[in-house]
């Protein structure tokens, strides 16, 4: 096989894997992982937080992973997503507190 048909082939296989974004249908359940600091209270900060955008959330099904060193935590968590606006503002009001990095 010729170095042209690899690099075609790649290309071909890279065409196929672009298209429209997946679309998620609300309401669902909808699984987020907050990154901050680590401190005894930035799950409690992350649940305020998401409370507030779902009435019905539950805190019982909280997950806090410390990062190898300590210096970090996760907090996973499910949600009720009602829309995309609704999620929108939730990353936002993360962010703002200034204790989360990330949210994926």
């Amino acid at each position: 096989m010729s170095d042209k048909t690899l690099r075609d082939m790649r290309q071909t296989r890279a065409a196929r894997t672009v298209g429209p974004a997946p679309t998620i249908t609300f309401p669902c359940d909808y699984s987020i992982k907050v990154v901050g600091d680590a401190a005894d209270d930035f799950p409690a900060t992350v649940c305020q937080v998401v409370s507030r955008h779902d009435a019905d959330f539950d805190a019982t099904r909280l997950e806090v992973v410390a990062s190898r060193n300590g210096r970090f935590q996760s907090v996973r968590l499910t949600l009720r997503a009602t829309g995309e606006a609704q999620l929108k503002a939730l990353f936002a009001e993360l962010k703002a507190t200034g204790r989360v990095h990330m949210v994926v």
